[in-house]
């Protein structure tokens, strides 16, 4: 039943809720290195790579005055070039910021965003062909199963590559991008040849939805980690190229698979897809490198749980959360509800291409101007976009052009909320962690990818075919995030009116 579900997603609420005042034991002697202190006069922009600076005085909790710990740095500070005092506004920059100075471009640096945007293209691009085999299973293999049981198969897709990211992102702290980027162009494309030859419900959910979205996650979390270990001023911009492959591939892959199937079948259709997906990936192996040497640390299982202790963290990921259990609705069920609104089928099928093609758009222009507006602050506005389009396009829309209308805009918002999630993330943490702090963001908000669109089959199915209490539930759980982004940005700057 909708009471199940809605229980089992409570679990990701109490985490990001309670794993703050849970973890204040473990919290140490210092203040914590990613928020400003006024002893250091450090911006928002330096946190990503602000350390403390004296270890023998933290170590043993001696405490320095402001004057005092105004001279530490200024002694351990080294020579800041022009690019650097650009990046950083502090008078004196940290110890060691010279290893970590971001080169804002290059040759190994735009390389990296090809071969990202092309992992992008083949993860989170095809994933965003969910409408395609939801549509697809429930008129031909899976025509028994009700669609709440259908929806689990794109449900457990999202889920585990956006989850495995948990436990990928420690594996690239510590041994470069390299060997998860190996391993997922393997599984990847092993699960979509098994794909190819299956034929019941548990092959598909076994092929497609674990063992080649474990792949793409291996994949899809090397390429966000590697860009921004290159770009800080140019992040935004540089993540929105990145993310614009995703949308190229949730436009190109539909299209493929609506044409191919009717003319070579769907095993041979999968095939295709494959081997297309083998040479993008033999590409993205040999362009995706990291800016930051790796450094193998042992296993600590507080390393996953110790950025919740941060307010603006916990914040950040329970909207994201609730964001991404809204967002994933339209993008999993606008086919199936337009072909029950008297949509054609030879229309219908166009509307996740057009979805994602509008996308692009909402994944380069809004990062390239949150650079200049501020992250959070343009993550704020397309998330209650997103909100304004559920809620107030999409519950009330009838008729074809309202769908394909409510598509083209509903991808640019949406767009921007995929595209601006990982630079949240990096605006608030240190560099030398991003793998295991995006993938500790990203595993709470892959229990919403889970629960959201098996919940949205079940609120369909109890409503009896009708979807508009599914479109309801979308847009308040987006609400909500809306919600919880404002209160991030609130524990970060408060209420005052400037770019962060």
């Amino acid at each position: 039943s909708v009471i199940s579900y809605i229980r089992l997603t409570a679990l990701g609420l109490l985490f990001c809720l309670l794993a703050r005042p849970v973890l204040k034991k473990h919290r140490p002697p210092t203040s914590s290195p990613f928020l400003p202190s006024p002893a250091t006069n450090t911006t928002l922009s330096d946190r990503s790579f602000v350390k403390p600076t004296s270890t023998a005085s933290h170590s043993i909790g001696v405490k320095m005055s402001d004057t005092e710990k105004k001279e530490e740095f200024a002694r351990q500070a080294p020579p800041a070039s022009d690019g650097e005092a650009e990046a950083v506004k502090s008078p004196a920059s940290p110890a060691g910021f010279d290893k970590s100075a971001f080169p804002e471009g290059g040759a190994k640096a735009w390389l990296t965003v090809s071969g990202a945007s092309a992992c992008l293209f083949v993860s989170f691009g095809w994933v965003n062909c969910v409408g395609i085999f939801q549509d697809y299973y429930q008129e031909n293999q899976l025509r028994d199963y009700t669609p709440s049981e259908i929806a689990w198969i794109p449900a457990l897709q999202i889920f585990f590559m956006i989850f495995s990211g948990l436990f990928i992102g420690k594996v690239i702290d510590d041994y470069g991008p390299a060997l998860p980027l190996a391993i997922g162009t393997f599984f990847h494309v092993f699960g979509l040849m098994m794909v190819s030859i299956s034929k019941t419900y548990y092959q598909i959910l076994l092929s497609q939805a674990i063992c080649s979205a474990i792949g793409a996650s291996m994949v899809f979390y090397p390429a966000f980690t590697c860009v921004t270990t290159w770009f800080f001023k140019k992040r935004g911009a540089a993540i929105g190229l990145t993310v614009c492959g995703s949308s190229l591939g949730g436009v190109i892959f539909p299209i493929m698979l609506i044409h191919l199937i009717p003319q070579i079948g769907f095993g041979w259709s999968m095939r295709v897809c494959a081997f297309l997906i083998l040479a993008l990936l033999i590409w993205a192996n040999f362009t995706v490198r990291s800016r930051i040497p790796p450094t193998k640390r042992p296993f600590r299982v507080m390393a996953f749980f110790q950025p919740f202790r941060e307010l603006p963290f916990s914040l950040l990921t329970a909207a994201v959360y609730f964001f991404y259990w809204g967002m994933f609705i339209p993008i999993t069920f606008i086919v199936v509800e337009a072909r029950a609104g008297g949509m054609s089928e030879g229309l219908s099928q166009y509307l996740v291409p057009i979805l994602n093609g509008a996308s692009i758009i909402g994944r380069t222009v809004p990062n390239a101007l949150a650079d200049k507006v501020g992250h959070f602050n343009m993550m704020i506005a397309m998330s209650f976009l997103t909100m304004i389009l559920i809620l107030g396009f999409w519950l009330p829309a009838t008729g074809n052009a309202a769908d394909i209308t409510f598509a083209a805009l509903f991808g640019v918002a949406s767009g921007a909320g995929i595209g601006l999630t990982p630079v949240l993330v990096a605006h608030i943490s240190p560099i030398q962690d991003i793998g295991v702090r995006t993938g500790a963001a990203y595993a709470v908000a892959s229990i919403a990818a889970l629960t959201g669109s098996p919940i949205g089959g079940a609120i369909i199915s109890s409503s009896r075919g009708s979807f508009q209490n599914t479109k309801i539930f979308g847009g308040v759980c987006c609400a909500v995030g809306v919600v919880l982004f404002i209160a991030a940005r609130v524990a970060l700057v408060g209420w005052k009116p400037q770019k962060i």
